[in-house]
């Protein structure tokens, strides 16, 4: 059962997939270990690790601390087919990102407004958090960080359904966003655009909230499509 030594993460992320959609675990049946998985699939316990990092981000999977690794019940039947989609689909994030640059930086020009201390204290405290923790966690766990600073910042807009919409879009995040960390410089490059964006709503100037926001996302799509294009990966 073992698996060619090429992108090995990658390749046990769609082994796992395949084990759980061959029906051999159920939603909230819980997967072997991780020392387990190693053997089954004949690679490195590193390449397990961040597989399974990929399908937490995903929704597949959910890791509990202490217990072990449990395929995730399925979402909703809409937001699940959606999530599916843009994992299927090509052309699925620039699609993605289009949108992104109408959410988010709609979300940046309210939250400029709108945002309490306490909300900007909560973005600079997640800016700080993935400042530290980018010296030793992996780019898939570095990726939640990053959804929380996304979330963060549209609850921060005080509109209910803009949240709702970014929550979806962030549990829906195509796998090139995830890609797009691996590329050297991707890391510390947000850190800089996330402060920058803090550093705006601080200042309350919606404008300007709004282009730094733009700048993050395009910023994020242009390493995304040089990490596809080194993969020979299209969406």
């Amino acid at each position: 059962m073992a698996i060619r030594k090429v992108r090995l993460s990658d390749q046990a992320v769609d082994e796992i997939k395949r084990i759980i959609h061959d029906g051999q675990y159920a939603p909230g049946d819980k997967l072997p270990s991780e020392n387990e998985l190693t053997r089954m699939l004949g690679v490195s316990r590193s390449s397990i690790r961040e597989a399974v990092r990929l399908l937490e981000v995903s929704g597949s999977v959910t890791v509990r601390q202490g217990k072990g690794i449990f395929v995730s019940h399925p979402r909703q039947e809409n937001s699940r087919a959606f999530a599916d989609w843009l994992r299927e689909n090509e052309s699925s994030v620039a699609e993605h990102f289009e949108i992104r640059l109408i959410i988010d930086t709609k979300a940046a020009a309210y939250a400029a407004e709108r945002a309490s201390p306490e909300d900007i204290d909560k973005l600079k405290e997640i800016c700080e958090a993935y400042r530290i923790q980018a010296l030793t966690r992996t780019p898939a766990e570095m990726i939640k960080l990053d959804e929380q600073f996304h979330l963060q910042l549209a609850k921060s807009t005080k509109n209910r359904t803009l949240f709702m919409i970014m929550k979806t879009m962030t549990q829906s995040l195509p796998e090139g966003w995830i890609s797009s960390l691996h590329v050297p410089g991707r890391i510390q490059k947000t850190i800089s655009e996330h402060f920058a964006i803090v550093e705006a709503l601080k200042s309350r100037n919606r404008v300007l909230a709004e282009r730094r926001m733009e700048e993050h996302l395009n910023n994020a799509l242009a390493d995304i499509r040089t990490s596809l294009d080194s993969s020979g990966g299209g969406g």
